[in-house]
C-alpha cells in the first residue's frame, strides 16, 4: 500500500509539472508566432490546465477503466465549480466578465445538459465523443473570431503574465519547444502512475474506482486550476480566476470526455449512480453559476462560502454512501428539504434584486 501511495503522489507531481511546462512552453511559442494573446489565454492556457484530466481520462478510457475516465471528468467539473470558485471567492470577491455571463456560462450549462442527455442510456458512444469534440472545435473557432476584438488591456495582462519572446527560431524558441515535449512526456508518465495507483487504492479501501475518481483523482488532476485561480484571486486578477474555471469545465466536457469516448474501443459505460446523481449535481452547479455570476457581476465571499460548503457536503455524501453510514438518510433529508431550498432562494433573491436595480438605473438614464 505504501508503494501505491508513493506512485499516486509521484503521479500528481509529474502531472502538475507537466501541465506547467506545457502551458508555459506552448503559450510562449504561440506568442512568438504572432497568435493573439486572447486566443492563447482562452485555448492554450485554459486547455493546458486541463491537460492532466485529458491524460488521465484518455489513458483510463483506452485501458477500459470507464469509472476513472468518466468520474475524473465529472468530479473535476464539480471540484472546479464548487471547491475552486468557492475558495477563490472566499479569499477575495471575484469579478465576472460580461462575456462569461452572456456566452460562456450559458454554453457551459448547455454542454452539461447535453452530456447528461448523452449519458442517459448509460453509455458515451464513439459517436457521442465525436459530437462533443466537434463542439470543442466550433467553440475554438468562435474564440478565434472573438480574438480579433481583444483590447489592449487584455494584451497587457497576458504580457505581464507570460512575457514576450523574440522569434520562434531563437534559443528561447527551442527551449519552449523542449518544454512542450517534456511536459507531454511528464503528463503521459504521470497519468499512467496516477491511474495505476488509483485502482490500487480503490481495491485496498474496498470502494469503487468511480468514487476514487470522483474525489481523489478529480481533485488531484484539478490542482493546476486550483493554483491558477487562487493565485489570480490573491493577485487581484479576479476575472482570470473565474474564466480559467469556466474554460476548463468546457474543455473537460467537450475535449477530455469527447476524446475519451473516441479512443475507447467500445465507448465509455456510465454507471447508473453517475447518471442519477453525479451528472445532475454537475449540471446543477453549472446552473447555479448563472444567478451567482449575474448578481452584481461578481462572486461575493458569502456566495463563495456557499459553493465551498456544497462541495464538502457532496464529498461527505460520497463517503457516507460508500460506507453505508447510518446517518445518511438524515443527511439527505437535511440537504434536500432545508439547505438546498434555503440557499437557492437566497441566491435567486440576490439575482432578482440586481436585475431590478439595473432596470431602475436603465430607466433613470433614459429619462
Amino acid at each position: 500500500m505504501v508503494a501505491t501511495l508513493l506512485y499516486f503522489a509521484a503521479g500528481l507531481v509529474l502531472l502538475i509539472a507537466g501541465a506547467e511546462a506545457l502551458v508555459r512552453g506552448s503559450s510562449r511559442l504561440a506568442a512568438a508566432m504572432g497568435v493573439s494573446p486572447l486566443i492563447i489565454g482562452l485555448t492554450v492556457v485554459a486547455f493546458g490546465t486541463s491537460s492532466p484530466e485529458m491524460a488521465v481520462s484518455v489513458k483510463a478510457a483506452y485501458a477500459g477503466q470507464a469509472g476513472i475516465a468518466m468520474g475524473n471528468v465529472v468530479g473535476s467539473n464539480i471540484f472546479n465549480t464548487l471547491f475552486i470558485l468557492g475558495l477563490s471567492a472566499v479569499i477575495a470577491p471575484l469579478a465576472v466578465a460580461r462575456q462569461l455571463i452572456r456566452i460562456d456560462v450559458p454554453l457551459m450549462i448547455a454542454v452539461s445538459v447535453l452530456t447528461l442527455l448523452l449519458s442517459a442510456d448509460g453509455y458515451i458512444s464513439r459517436t457521442d465523443g465525436i459530437l462533443l469534440f466537434l463542439a470543442l472545435i466550433a467553440y475554438t473557432l468562435f474564440l478565434i473570431v472573438q480574438g480579433r476584438k481583444e483590447s489592449a488591456q487584455e494584451q497587457g495582462e497576458y504580457e505581464r503574465e507570460f512575457g514576450r519572446d523574440g522569434s520562434a527560431g531563437s534559443l528561447k524558441g527551442l527551449i519552449n519547444a523542449g518544454l512542450v515535449l517534456g511536459g507531454l512526456g511528464l503528463l503521459v508518465l504521470g497519468s499512467r502512475w496516477l491511474v495505476f495507483s488509483a485502482v490500487g487504492i480503490a481495491h485496498y479501501a474496498g470502494v469503487s474506482e468511480l468514487v476514487i475518481a470522483l474525489t481523489i483523482v478529480a481533485a488531484g488532476t484539478s490542482l493546476p486550476e486550483v493554483v491558477t485561480s487562487v493565485i489570480a484571486a490573491i493577485r487581484g486578477e479576479r476575472e482570470i480566476a473565474v474564466g480559467n474555471i469556466v474554460g476548463s469545465n468546457l474543455f473537460n466536457l467537450m475535449g477530455v470526455l469527447g476524446l475519451s469516448g473516441i479512443v475507447a474501443s467500445s465507448g465509455i459505460a456510465v454507471a447508473p449512480a453517475v447518471v442519477g446523481f453525479d451528472l445532475p449535481i454537475m449540471t446543477a452547479a453549472a446552473l447555479a453559476c448563472l444567478p451567482i455570476f449575474f448578481s452584481d457581476g461578481r462572486i461575493s465571499r458569502w456566495e463563495g462560502a456557499v459553493l465551498f460548503g456544497y462541495y464538502l457536503a457532496y464529498t461527505a455524501f460520497l463517503i457516507m454512501t460508500a460506507q453505508h453510514h447510518a446517518m445518511l438518510p438524515l443527511f439527505n433529508a437535511a440537504m434536500l428539504y432545508f439547505v438546498i431550498p434555503l440557499t437557492s432562494l437566497a441566491i435567486l433573491a440576490v439575482a432578482l434584486r440586481t436585475l431590478r436595480r439595473r432596470r431602475e438605473q436603465s430607466q433613470a438614464e433614459s429619462a
